[in-house]
C-alpha cells in the first residue's frame, strides 16, 4: 500500500482537528495569534491608506476649483461642479471605508479580548464568543455596517466640511462677484433660474447634513467618536 493510500481518511477526521491548539493558552509574542494580529493589521493599515489617498485628491481638486472659479470672469457653476466632484470621492470613500471597517473590526475584537485581558486579566473579556464570532468572519466574511453609515462617517471626519467651505464660496461668487445681476438671478446657469439652481444646492445640503448628524445605533466597531472623550482627552463616565 503506498503512503497517499495509508494517509487517506476517509471519514474526514484528521481535516476536522487541524488547526486546533494554534491558539492555545499560554500564546507569546511569536504565536500564531500574534501572526495573525499583526497580518489583520497589516490589511487594516492598507485600506486606510487607500481612504486618505481618496480625501488627498478632494482637498487638491477642491483646492484647484475654488483657484480657477475665483481667477478671471469664470462662472460660478465651476464650485458646484466642484461639489459634484466631492460628492464622487464620498461615494469612492464610504465604500473603501466598509472595506475598511470589516479588517479594522477584526482587529478591534483580538484586542479587546486578547491584549487588554493580558494586560489586566482582573476584568473579563469583553465578549466570551469572540472566537466563535472571529472563526465565523474567517469562514464567511462579511461587511458589518451599512452604506448609510459609511457616508454618514465620513462626511463627519472629512467631507461635510469641505462642501461646507464650497457652499461659502458658491454664496460669495454669486453675490459679493457679480455684478450684473442679483440674487437669485445671479444663481442661473443658462437657462435654469437661479431660484431653481440654490433650491436644489439647498436641498442637497439639507440630505447630506441629515444623513452625517441624524441619530443612530454607530456599528463600526472601534470608532473613535468626538463623543467618546472629553475637552480633557479622559474617557466620559
Amino acid at each position: 500500500m503506498s503512503d497517499d493510500t495509508a494517509s487517506f481518511d476517509p471519514t474526514g477526521e484528521t481535516e476536522r482537528h487541524i488547526g486546533r491548539g494554534m491558539f492555545e493558552e499560554g500564546m507569546g509574542p511569536g504565536s500564531s495569534m500574534a501572526h495573525l494580529y499583526r497580518g489583520e493589521v497589516h490589511r487594516m493599515k492598507f485600506w486606510r491608506e487607500r481612504l486618505d489617498r481618496t480625501t488627498n485628491w478632494a482637498i487638491t481638486i477642491m483646492a484647484a476649483i475654488l483657484t480657477w472659479a475665483f481667477t478671471g470672469n469664470n462662472p460660478h457653476y465651476i464650485v458646484l461642479i466642484g461639489l459634484a466632484m466631492l460628492t464622487v470621492f464620498l461615494v469612492i470613500e464610504a465604500r473603501r471605508y466598509r472595506g475598511y471597517d470589516l479588517w479594522r473590526s477584526r482587529v478591534r475584537l483580538m484586542q479587546e479580548n486578547v491584549f487588554a485581558n493580558a494586560l489586566d486579566a482582573s476584568k473579563d473579556v469583553s465578549d466570551p464568543h469572540w472566537r466563535r464570532e472571529l472563526s465565523e468572519d474567517y469562514r464567511q466574511p462579511k461587511i458589518k455596517i451599512s452604506f448609510e453609515e459609511a457616508l454618514a462617517h465620513r462626511l463627519r471626519r472629512v467631507y461635510l466640511p469641505l462642501m461646507t467651505v464650497l457652499l461659502v464660496a458658491w454664496l460669495v461668487r454669486i453675490t459679493a462677484f457679480t455684478q450684473a445681476a442679483e440674487w437669485p438671478a445671479s444663481a442661473a446657469i443658462g437657462a435654469i433660474p437661479g431660484i431653481i439652481v440654490s433650491g436644489v444646492v439647498v436641498a442637497f445640503f439639507v440630505v447630506v447634513t441629515m444623513i452625517a448628524c441624524r441619530p443612530r445605533t454607530w456599528r463600526a466597531n472601534g470608532e473613535l467618536r468626538l463623543t467618546d472623550v472629553d475637552v480633557w482627552g479622559n474617557a466620559e463616565q
